[in-house]
């Protein structure tokens, strides 16, 4: 089956932000949406048959030592939240982040501080991002919270060095995955992750409107229930009993009617990304990244703001001009069909394993072209 219908005309080089859908998951929600306008729900258990699967999807996707530790959310932010206004906090605690976090992951930590909590920023280099991010605790640190891969930059961290640490320090370590999953491997039990929160709509490339929400099971009392509904009862199909339990798994923080349309799309999504195999798929980013990279270095005036090492490298590779401006810069590249994005005050690049090398050699001329 013929797994990519993008447009010729275009060179999509933005997963980092929204990624297009493989043909499987347009072909999967098509069918979801002929089946719901000619039946309607009467294959709602079949529906739950697809749920099921793509728990447990997510949870071989980052190794998950349960399915029931997968909860399925509307987006990372909600997930955030869940966490942010579930722990019982105490004046004087302290959060830890980065100072390149995307507003998802520092937006909701600020809020906190209304009830005493202080968010602390640790500022991100290539040689000590993880020792950064250490020097910032201390006994009042309760949360450590960082993005797998920084948006903007590109970063990638040293998860189980942080988590290593927040396991001895007893320190809940919670990880905003949205720029990794889909696009490298993440292990939540060898990082030994409390928290694992990401959008499917990126690197996984499926829909918006569902999101993974990883709580691993030993944690999961922790967090306080602010939400409540039909859903995430124990015995969530017998409506007439009125002696509710909450449920003893992941659903317990999914408080009403599931996403069904992402949940298929998703599934679809998600078969493609464990079918192709995710070391695969980090290997092929990987060669697209250093194509870029040795081609774009061949241009005197341009500026790899993103890390070369390659430990730190990630599917995102963002550069500066110092001889045109990042919004002219911008357009050059849009005028020629080149979606990307603009984002820590340079040009964001973000192929896939499956975006074509010649794609990414015509970026290279059009940005060199554009320095002559």
């Amino acid at each position: 089956m013929k797994e990519w219908e993008l447009s010729s005309d275009l060179i999509h080089v933005n997963h980092a932000a929204v990624g297009p859908w493989p043909v499987r998951t347009r072909q999967a929600i098509e069918k979801f949406a002929q089946e719901n306008s000619h039946v309607g729900s009467l294959h709602y258990l079949k529906w739950i048959e697809t749920e099921t699967e793509l728990r447990n999807r997510l949870k071989t996707l980052i190794n998950a030592d349960s399915s029931d530790e997968i909860s399925l959310l509307k987006n990372t932010s909600e997930a955030l939240s869940v966490i942010a206004y579930g722990i019982s906090w105490e004046p004087g605690d302290n959060i830890v982040i980065s100072d390149q976090e995307f507003p998802s992951n520092y937006i909701v930590w600020e809020s906190l501080k209304s009830q005493g909590v202080e968010v602390r920023y640790a500022k991100l280099n290539s040689e000590s991002a993880e020792d950064s991010l250490i020097a910032l605790c201390d006994k009042n640190t309760k949360l450590l919270s960082i993005s797998s891969v920084q948006y903007s930059t590109g970063i990638r961290l040293h998860l189980k060095t942080l988590g290593d640490y927040c396991d001895r320090e007893n320190i809940l370590f919670c990880i905003d995955a949205i720029q990794s999953l889909g696009a490298h491997a993440l292990d939540a039990q060898e990082c030994k992750a409390h928290f694992v929160v990401a959008d499917g709509h990126k690197w996984m490339l499926g829909p918006e409107g569902i999101a993974l929400f990883y709580c691993r099971e030993d944690v999961r009392d922790l967090l306080e229930l602010k939400q409540y509904g039909w859903h995430m009862v124990e015995d969530f199909l017998n409506f007439d009993n009125k002696q509710w339990q909450v449920a003893n798994n992941g659903r317990r923080f999914e408080c009403g009617s599931p996403n069904m349309l992402g949940i298929h799309g998703l599934h679809a999504s998600l078969s493609l990304i464990l079918e192709v195999g995710i070391e695969k798929i980090s290997r092929e980013i990987e060669n697209k990244i250093n194509l870029l990279v040795n081609g774009l270095q061949q241009i005197p005036e341009i500026k790899i703001i993103s890390p070369l090492e390659a430990e730190r490298r990630s599917g995102i590779l963002t550069i500066q001009s110092s001889k045109i401006g990042t919004g002219d810069l911008f357009e050059v590249l849009t005028a020629n069909n080149v979606f990307c994005a603009m984002r820590g005050g340079g040009v964001r690049l973000s192929p896939h394993y499956y975006t074509p090398d010649d794609q990414l050699q015509e970026i290279i001329t059009l940005i060199a072209n554009a320095h002559q």
